[in-house]
This record gives structure tokens, sequence and C-alpha cells, in this order.
């Protein structure tokens, strides 16, 4: 059955499929819409007590249930000076060290740095030998992702690519499979010095979207970045504070420098995690050099 779904994932028409997944998401017409969330609360077991408006009933459609809001307080920010926020509900996929330019996926597999990066080669030596976690959004959690720490955003580049599933299948037999999904990168200056928080596309996914620019997949075509620095805008974010979401499910990865972070060692592949929780601690630097 795994050889058979990694077979189809390649067969699939993913950005099609995903698009019309994504029409059928978007869609307003009450009874359809009310049947969709309700079946996937249901089949999926979501809590909403933890929403902010609790009635599924009350949403515009499926895209505005699936991103729905948090009641207040209802994930603390660690509040530790030091403290590195866990940016998603979730699961840790994988994390640890960056080795030889290498990120780990599974087991038997691993993915270019340089790659996840979009062949940015002056980011990729930002984080050479530095530190990754990896966080699996499931169906059921909550998919807005926030802040790790508090930081100024220097560039965000749309990177196109595939729409594999990100689960542990794929992960485990789709070689290179975040640095070949389609994916945004969001590069930020912070007290630890250089931080990306990469939001991972997957299939099924109808859109990623950005609290700066709001969606920006889909996209158009091609690798488009942009230089924050030299926009008049200047994009300040405090730990804990929203960054981006998921129309449908996926991965965010982040990355430090060498010698910037220091995980927990409660971590490991499959931990649950909780958005605001304690992920690990920085090691700060006086002057953090712009990227």
């Amino acid at each position: 059955m795994k050889i058979a779904f990694i077979i189809l994932q390649f067969l699939l028409p993913q950005h099609a499929l995903s698009r019309l997944v994504g029409k059928l998401a978007e869609t307003d017409i009450p009874w359809l819409k009310d049947v969709l969330i309700s079946r996937f609360i249901k089949q999926y077991n979501v809590d909403m007590d933890e929403a902010a408006d609790s009635d599924p009933r009350n949403y515009r459609n499926f895209n505005a249930f699936f991103t729905r809001a948090l009641k207040e307080g209802a994930r603390p920010i660690c509040e530790e000076s030091n403290a590195i926020a866990c940016p998603a509900d979730g699961a840790i996929s994988q994390i640890g060290n960056i080795t030889d330019g290498r990120i780990f996926q599974a087991k038997g597999q691993d993915y270019s740095l340089l790659s996840l990066l979009g062949g940015d080669r002056e980011a990729a030596a930002l984080f050479n030998e530095g530190s990754f976690a990896t966080i699996y959004l499931s169906p059921r959690d909550y998919h807005r992702v926030h802040m790790p720490l508090a930081g100024t955003l220097r560039t965000m580049s749309y990177i196109p690519g595939a729409l594999f599933s990100v689960n542990t299948a794929t992960a485990e037999n789709v070689q290179g499979l975040f640095a070949r999904n389609e994916r945004a990168v969001c590069l930020f200056d912070t007290e630890a010095g250089p931080m990306a928080v990469i939001l991972v596309g997957a299939m099924i996914v109808a859109g990623i979207e950005t609290v700066w620019d709001g969606q920006i997949a889909p996209p158009p075509k091609g690798i488009k970045t942009t230089d924050y620095r030299q926009e008049p805008r200047d994009i300040q974010l405090e730990k804990g504070a929203e960054m981006g979401r998921f129309k449908l499910g996926s991965t965010a990865i982040v990355l430090f420098a060498k010698d910037r972070s220091e995980w927990l060692s409660t971590f490991e592949a499959t931990t649950p995690t909780r958005l605001g929780d304690t992920l690990g601690h920085i090691q700060t630097i006086a002057d953090s050099p712009p990227i």
C-alpha cells in the first residue's frame, strides 16, 4: 500500500488537483460548506472549543474554518527572553543540526540546504552548520504559523515546486521532499542573528499566505524574491505574532545560524508540538550582521 501511495503521488496532477480542491474550499454555498466543515470536524476530531468562533456554521467557507483563529490566551507564548517559541501546533518531523549543507528528512533521506532555499547561495551560507526544526501540521491542527522570535523581515522568496504529501510515508520515500515542494522562504533578522521560517506547500494545499502580503501561493510562475530592505515598509513582528497560514495543512521549517540555537532534548521525531511552547533557547549576539 505504501509503494502504491508513493507511485500515485508521482502520477497525480498535483497542482490541478490542489487548485480544484482550493476552489471547492472557497465555496460559500451554505449547505455545501456546512457539510464539508461538519464532516471534517468529525473525521479529524477537531476541538472547536479552542476556536474564537466555536460554531462551525458561522464560517463563510471551508478555508475560513480551516484557518480559524483561536480564543484569546489559548496558546500562551513562552516568556523567557532567550526562549524560542514553537511556531505551530503539530508534531516534530525532524529536528537537529545542518551538517555539510544537508538537512535530515527521514531515515535514509536528507536534502540540500541550498536547494531548500531555492539555490540562493548567500542565504544558504547564513545557515550552513546551523540548526533546523521541521514541524508537520496535521489536518486537525490550528493552521496559522507564528514567530519563534521577534524579527525584522528582510526577504521573502516564493519557490515553485511539486505538491507531494508531507506525511511520514512520503518523507521516507520521496527524495528531497521539502526542497521539491512549492514553498515560501521568509528570512528575518533577530537578536540571535538570521532566522528563516519556511512554509512548505503540499498536496491539496490550496494556498500559502503571509500577514504582510496576503496569498503568495499559488503565485506567478518562477522564483520571485522580494527584498524588504529596498521597500519603504519596515515589517517587524514580535515573538508569537502570526506570520503566515496554510489553506489546508503542511509543514513549517525553522532555521538558525551556527551556534545560535539549542533545541530542548525532549523534542525528537513525532514529539507533539504546541504553538508558543518553548522549543529551545537562543544564544544572542551583540551585533547581528544583516542578511
